[in-house]
């Protein structure tokens, strides 16, 4: 929980490039679902398997109340032009001024920068937005697509922790990331 309560979301919503981050509406539930038969997204992504529209419903309910209750923020990634969605992006907010950030992209939407251009729009905002010292992701050790995401998004390699996360029953290697003030500084 963030020591603010509530979170808002950024007015105007985010856009950059080829990519608005807006909130998930309830319309949105085919294309979740859709994505999320992805074998890829659920390589790497603790979805449900199988994961069926109800699984969507709950995802979308569980965004707004993140909102609410001050626990997450969650976008999905849509199209800049068409509003199709191509992923999903959250900050999770644990420790005060120290959040964490995860995503996923739609098989539709690889390929073409959308997870960089959303990573880089969200972390910048929420980095001045909520005045944080630390924002962090990490991957699965091997995911080696989201860990270019995050270089080419302005994060630095932090190192790998052994054993870090259970996946699929199997306990997994993370590699982890990280964004402070000064690397912004260095952006100019």
């Amino acid at each position: 929980m963030t020591d603010r309560g509530p979170l808002r979301p950024p007015e105007p919503l985010l856009q950059g490039g080829l990519v608005r981050l807006r909130l998930w509406r309830l319309d949105d539930e085919a294309a979740v679902t859709a994505a999320c038969q992805d074998p890829e997204i659920a390589r790497w992504v603790p979805i449900p398997v199988p994961y069926a529209a109800e699984h969507a419903r709950q995802f979308i309910a569980g965004a707004e109340k993140g909102w609410s209750d001050g626990t997450q923020a969650a976008f999905a990634i849509a199209d800049a032009s068409d509003g199709r969605v191509l992923g999903a992006i959250t900050l999770h907010c644990g420790l005060p001024r120290r959040w964490a950030l995860g995503y996923w992209i739609a098989p539709w939407a690889r390929g073409r920068g959308a997870a960089t251009a959303a990573v880089r729009l969200l972390s910048r905002w929420a980095m001045r937005e909520y005045d944080l010292v630390r924002l962090f992701l990490y991957t699965l050790d091997g995911n080696e697509a989201s860990q270019r995401t995050a270089l080419a998004a302005g994060f630095r390699l932090d190192g790998t922790l052994r054993n870090y996360d259970d996946h699929r029953g199997a306990v997994r290697d993370a590699v982890f990331f990280s964004l402070i003030p000064s690397d912004l500084e260095e952006e100019g």
